[in-house]
């Protein structure tokens, strides 16, 4: 009887929000049919309107979110407006934006859903990293290595009159064909079509929230800061392309992305990926010894420091001359948002995840991964 008084569209729009909620229930209660979806149909999506969006030189995604923000602004002040009307003509004064606002929603959902939520629920990239203990001396190992070539490349690294670092020309072709080669070799998943990595047009309102990329589930789009230092570019592209192959996993993103710079053969590529996980294997190392011990190991190398900036003295002034919000402000809101984001999906340690990119290098280091197998 209740359905018989639904109008058949909101019928319809009720049953494709049914549908949706099956559909992520199914993922987080079978890892098999998160893994199957992942491996099987999730590639599609890049094939098809991801290979659209590539064709876009801006980012679709960064848009596409503007365009939401001001539909739900002007739906409220319709609401508002609407709400000084008479009881009997509310309703009718708002129009179809209410059915427009809702059809919105459920393909936010559904996109949302197939793209993100449910890459969450797949197999761990290597099972054994978080189950075995690693000792003190293979970390410090691994920490030593990983200083050592950030400093030799760092003398070797190409620089313009300025000392800025150069990067190789099409590096968002390198990026793509960094990833691809490291699919051919240890990851299929990793293999054929990748989008195109794009540059924020508000590279400094993301400056802000101390962010290097994003990957945008509902354009399947690789983002990337414009403002951020040049060494950071390569190893954050690959990052974000790991994602757009269904690898949502920060931890998981950040080994792809170094080994697939590793896997590249432009240098610059190469010292990128190694300060890339630099600060992770650093810091683990650091709180794990404490200082005294630390002071025994190679120094890392002042060049190094300055390569592994996220933003120039002059590139922070020039984020807070075009600031439109507090940045302390917004960076707290973003941390909490992507904290929050990490604990609804089912990880635990919410943006702490980035750092146990340790533990799968020393299982990669010590041949020990489950992929190696």
């Amino acid at each position: 009887m209740l359905m018989k008084s639904i109008s058949p569209k909101n019928r319809r729009r009720l049953f494709l929000l049914a549908g949706c909620a099956v559909f992520l229930a199914a993922s987080w209660l079978s890892r098999g049919f998160a893994d199957w979806y992942v491996s099987r149909v999730f590639p599609l999506w890049g094939k098809t309107y991801g290979r659209l969006t590539s064709l876009a030189p801006f980012s679709v995604g960064e848009w596409a979110i503007l365009f939401v923000l001001v539909w739900l602004a002007v739906f409220l002040l319709r609401l508002l407006f609407a709400l000084t009307g008479k009881k009997g003509t509310r309703l009718a004064r708002m129009g179809k934006m209410p059915g427009k606002t809702a059809d919105l929603f459920i393909f936010i959902a559904w996109i949302m859903c197939l793209n993100c939520f449910t890459l969450y629920h797949c197999t761990p990239l290597d099972t054994r990293a978080d189950s075995r203990s690693y000792s003190q001396a293979e970390l410090a190992a691994l920490r030593d290595l990983i200083v050592e070539e950030c400093n030799a490349r760092a003398l070797t690294q190409e620089r313009d009159d300025a000392g800025r670092p150069r990067l190789p020309v099409n590096c968002d072709r390198k990026a793509r064909d960094a990833v691809a080669a490291l699919g051919d070799r240890l990851f299929p998943r990793l293999s054929g079509y990748s989008v195109k990595p794009k540059v924020f047009f508000f590279s400094d309102f993301v400056s802000q929230q101390e962010m290097m990329g994003y990957y945008f589930p509902f354009t399947m789009e690789a983002n990337i800061n414009g403002r951020m230092e040049p060494l950071n570019k390569p190893f954050t592209m690959c990052h974000e392309l790991a994602h757009t192959h269904g690898y949502l996993y920060e931890d998981e993103a950040n080994l792809l992305g170094f080994l697939a710079c590793l896997s590249s053969e432009e240098p610059a590529f190469v010292y990128s990926g190694y300060l890339g996980v630099l600060p992770y294997v650093n810091n683990d190392f650091l709180n794990s010894v404490g200082k005294e011990v630390y002071r025994t190991h190679p120094a890392i190398s002042d060049q190094v420091m300055l390569d592994l900036q996220f933003l120039s003295e002059e590139s922070r002034v020039i984020v807070e001359k075009n600031a439109l919000l507090d940045t302390e402000l917004v960076q707290s809101a973003a941390d909490a948002f992507i904290d929050q984001n990490q604990k609804l999906n089912g990880i635990a340690a919410g943006k702490a995840s980035y750092s146990h990119v340790v533990a799968l290098l020393l299982s990669y280091y010590a041949g020990e991964a489950s992929y190696l197998k």
